[in-house]
């Protein structure tokens, strides 16, 4: 069939438009009618046979089997949440960390400001008995161990000891009767859950039977933690001491000019750095007893 279409002469097949029509196709003014009829009948023969549904069908199915991530956007994708996650991870443990060391050194510092304070009550409390005539002697005595400081060490580590007699009882039995002078003993130890040393205090009624005692039992934690323990003794001249004893000739009823105290507590963070606490306390009390 040839047909005259935008001024160009084309030669088109009737074969596969006589499918859809039982009447032939023929040349004539009718033409573009014919054409028309022709292309109605194949929109309803598409329509009856969901031609157009299934094309719809199988490019959605297409397009929902090509879409998706590819390899390198997954691999991105598990990178930023990697960073992501670290940066949260460190900053969730940083701060955690930081807290505990500061809860850590607070705790430090209530222990050594308690330590500290007890220790310098006690030895500004320090008595010195008064001599009393032996009637049969004629002689004064005095109670031994007045004051008596050792330089002691563990594992190379000061821990030192010191024994007086002093008049700060705390008393922890509930009874109102006033012991009177007392003995007041700060003693180390190691700690049997580390490596650290605690610190002891004792206070024994010198009426007692076991007074004085020579084992360093009995005593109530003071402190612990502790690194080391070191007291130094001053004499009037300034003249410094690791240990005193005033039942010795050298110093005999003599109780140092001044007692200087350090305690060194353990860092957790840096153990080559431990936390040092120093005080000092002075006797303005005369020296000895004619």
């Amino acid at each position: 069939m040839e047909c005259w279409r935008d001024g160009v002469l084309e030669k088109r097949n009737n074969t596969r438009q006589e499918q859809y029509s039982n009447t032939p196709i023929l040349p004539g003014p009718d033409l573009a009618c014919r054409a028309r009829a022709l292309q109605t009948q194949l929109l309803k023969y598409c329509s009856d046979n969901n031609v157009f549904q299934a094309s719809r069908a199988r490019a959605g199915h297409y397009s929902k089997k090509n879409s998706g991530f590819t390899l390198i956007e997954i691999l991105i994708a598990i990178f930023i949440f990697a960073v992501v996650l670290t940066t949260i991870y460190t900053s969730y443990t940083g701060t955690f960390r930081v807290v505990d060391e500061t809860e850590s050194q607070a705790e430090i510092y209530r222990m050594a400001r308690i330590a500290l304070e007890r220790m310098l009550e006690d030895l500004e409390s320090t008595y010195i008995q008064k001599k009393e005539e032996d009637p049969e002697s004629g002689e004064g005595t005095i109670h031994p161990f007045q004051f008596v400081g050792e330089d002691r060490e563990i594992k190379g580590r000061g821990a030192d000891t010191l024994r007086f007699t002093s008049r700060a009882h705390i008393n922890l039995s509930g009874q109102e009767q006033d012991p009177g002078t007392v003995e007041i003993g700060y003693y180390v130890k190691e700690n049997d859950e580390g490596d650290d040393f605690v610190l002891y205090r004792s206070d024994r009624p010198m009426f007692e039977e076991a007074f004085p005692f020579e084992e360093e039992t009995g005593g109530l934690v003071l402190c612990e933690r502790l690194v080391s323990v070191n007291l130094t003794y001053y004499e009037e001249d300034g003249e410094a001491r690791e240990s005193w004893d005033s039942t010795s000739d050298a110093l005999k009823d003599k109780i140092p000019k001044m007692v200087s105290i350090s305690l060194e507590f353990l860092n957790s963070s840096n153990p080559e750095a431990p936390f040092r606490f120093m005080t000092s306390v002075a006797f303005p009390i005369e020296q000895g007893y004619p």
